[in-house]
């Protein structure tokens, strides 16, 4: 008999045990990859998450709020400035582009952004519209591609906002485009602004994908009476180079209940507390290891103990202890690289499963297709383990006599 067939035999004949050792090993990879694709994403969020500004200015707050608003529509701001502030900001020598940025309405949960279109070309540069065109009149709007494709909005639809990021809004019907009434929905002044779409925006995979947007004057249109005081929610500011966000901070600093806050340090503080809180995950990631280790070791320690006679059977027709040995550390082997492998695809299956979630929650973006360094770490840190909880069994039956190991 090959040792091969010998190893399939021996597992097939223990299917249960070995059923729950490769599950057990399944599960702790698959849980480590859909880590592993999380902080990915993370990571990838942070260094593209704000794109070529530097610089954010808005309200006296918090000033990790005021970004995570800002560049990942997460949140609330903190609070509005007023519009002369953008006029000074691009009077500016040390400003090479800054756009005035205005939300707090939503669509469904999806928060509702003015800003200048020409945004766009400074973060993305010259992409074309998946659909459509961008907007140029108060009322009209682009939509992110994941917001389009959650809400189900075409170009030519139009809808009605409601006021912070709450689940409301109203599409409008075809009786009331037709009618040209519309029953009012509350009684605020969102339930008689329509919004027209005029594009759709290509994937761009970064938070503006759940995002809708238009022109920066939508909010003064919405709540009338309020042109003598436009107010902005945050500038962001590309600076003309690197001691530019130095010298614009000391311009600033001097207005009243304005902050400048640079982006990448914000958004680093963002990360460290992440990496801090994952610490706990960790904890339990190298739980899952360790009794998965366990499961396999227990599962070669009951083989071995059921095949004392069939070994020393084996070794009496003149199998070496070569052959022993590898048919204890083959098994283990076996089983640790089939959950190994499936742990893999379930990690990555978990990871696609899960994207919509937590993009629509956190603005993080996986990339259930991305295999990197880690898998490969994973892979033999996997093959590893179950090579290290294969050797006890291994020595023990390498070490018994033949003719002992068959009397037992």
């Amino acid at each position: 008999m090959s040792l091969f067939h010998l190893l399939i035999r021996n597992i097939w004949h223990r299917k249960a045990l070995s059923i729950l050792t490769v599950l057990s090993v399944t599960a702790t990879v698959a849980f480590i990859i859909v880590l592993s694709l999380s902080k990915a994403g993370v990571e990838q969020g942070a260094e593209k998450g704000y794109g070529p500004f530097d610089v954010v200015i808005g309200a006296v707050g918090s000033d990790t709020q005021l970004v995570l608003n800002t560049f990942y529509h997460v949140g609330a701001p903190t609070g509005n400035i007023s519009g002369n502030t953008l006029d000074k900001v691009k009077e500016s020598s040390e400003v090479d582009r800054a756009y005035g940025f205005t939300t707090g309405d939503s669509y469904n949960g999806y928060p509702i952004i003015g800003i200048e279109p020409e945004y766009f070309m400074t973060r993305y540069g010259d992409q074309r519209l998946s659909d459509g065109s961008l907007y140029s009149n108060t009322g009209e709007v682009v939509l992110g591609a994941y917001a389009a494709k959650m809400l189900q909005l075409r170009v030519g639809d139009t809808f009605y906002g409601a006021h912070g990021l709450v689940e409301g809004g109203h599409l409008e019907s075809e009786e009331e485009e037709e009618g040209g009434e519309h029953e009012e929905h509350g009684d605020d002044a969102h339930s008689i602004f329509k919004y027209t779409i005029t594009g759709i925006l290509p994937k761009l995979n970064t938070p503006d994908d759940r995002a809708i947007f238009t022109t920066m004057d939508y909010a003064w249109a919405v709540h009338e009476g309020a042109d003598h005081n436009k107010e902005i929610t945050a500038i962001l500011v590309k600076p003309a180079n690197l001691l530019s966000a130095q010298q614009l901070r000391s311009e600033l600093e001097s207005i009243n209940g304005v902050q400048v806050v640079y982006s990448s340090k914000a958004v680093a503080d963002v990360v460290n507390l992440v990496d801090k809180g994952s610490e706990i995950v960790d904890m339990i990631t190298i739980l899952c290891i360790v009794l998965a280790a366990i499961s396999i070791l227990l599962s070669l320690v009951a083989a071995a103990s059921e095949r004392t006679k069939d070994v020393g059977l084996l070794r009496l027709l003149g199998k070496s202890r070569g052959f022993v040995w590898m048919a204890m550390i083959g098994e283990g082997l076996v089983i640790t690289s089939i959950g190994l492998v499936l742990g893999l695809l379930l990690g990555h299956v978990g990871g696609y499963l899960l994207q919509d979630t937590l993009f629509s929650y956190a603005g993080i973006q996986i990339n259930p297709l991305q295999w990197s360094l880690d898998h490969l770490i994973i892979a033999a840190g996997t093959i590893f383990i179950g090579l290290v909880a294969s050797f006890v069994p291994a020595i023990r039956m390498y070490r018994m006599d033949p003719l002992t190991l068959f009397k037992a």
